[in-house]
């Protein structure tokens, strides 16, 4: 089964047609609102460098597991 999904407005312009490949390869700023000064804090306190490694962080993905269930609790 084949799945889309319009990522423009989570992108910065330049990485809007990019593949999810490339996208996980991507630098923390090819995200829309995040600074170059946001993803160089992000490198220096979790190793983050790229859109996978925010993804797949155990501590990202700890506190979004979190809120998950904090919000369907509701």
């Amino acid at each position: 089964m084949a799945v889309t999904a319009d990522l423009a407005k989570l992108l910065d312009k330049e990485y809007e047609n990019k593949s999810l490949a490339d996208l996980i390869k991507a630098p923390v700023s090819a995200l829309s609102g995040v600074s170059e000064g946001d993803a160089r804090l992000l490198k220096e306190a979790f190793h983050i460098n790229t859109i996978g490694d925010l993804g797949r962080n155990k501590f990202f993905r700890a506190a979004t597991a979190i809120a998950d269930l904090a919000d369907s609790a509701k």
